[in-house]
């Protein structure tokens, strides 16, 4: 079991800095500007995504889990117009990401299947929502993506 237990932490912890990973080379290319333009009249700007990421992680395997005290303003992180400095919001993310990789090396074989209960989470324990916040930051991945191609368009063509 020990093995099992091992072998889940370590892909869990190698899927969520794989997808940060993703993450940097998306915002990589994007301006300050493009950072938090919302290129489209619905939708968020990928710098308000990178938040609400941030936001997601700090509350349901940050505050939940591991106990962080982290409280979150789930409606902040996609209105927040202070426009922060990108390198400061990836900074921020990465902490995140830290944090989800610390909760999940401290899990036991017997701390994955105990209740789990948030604002928000229909998960029944903590390895399912650990599972569900590594869907929903892939999921954001492809909005993030398509905004990065939106963006690098506009940029071609001037407008």
């Amino acid at each position: 079991m020990a093995d099992l237990e091992q072998t889940i932490a370590s892909d869990l912890i190698a899927r969520y800095k794989k997808l940060a990973g993703w993450l940097h080379e998306m915002a990589a290319p994007l301006s300050e500007e493009q950072f938090w333009v919302k290129p489209f009249p619905f939708g968020n700007s990928f710098g308000h995504l990178v938040l609400h990421l941030t936001g997601n992680l700090n509350y349901y395997i940050g505050a939940q889990i591991a106990g962080t005290g982290y409280v979150r303003d789930r409606p902040l992180e996609f209105s927040d117009a202070t426009r922060q400095p990108k390198a400061e919001v990836l900074k921020k993310f990465d902490q995140a990401i830290e944090v989800v990789s610390s909760a999940i090396n401290s899990q036991t074989a017997d701390d994955w299947s105990k209740e789990y209960s948030a604002v928000g989470a229909e998960a029944r324990d903590r390895f399912e929502i650990v599972l569900q916040c590594a869907t929903h930051l892939h999921h954001h991945m492809g909005q993030m993506l398509y905004l990065g191609f939106e963006l690098k368009r506009r940029a071609e063509i001037g407008s």
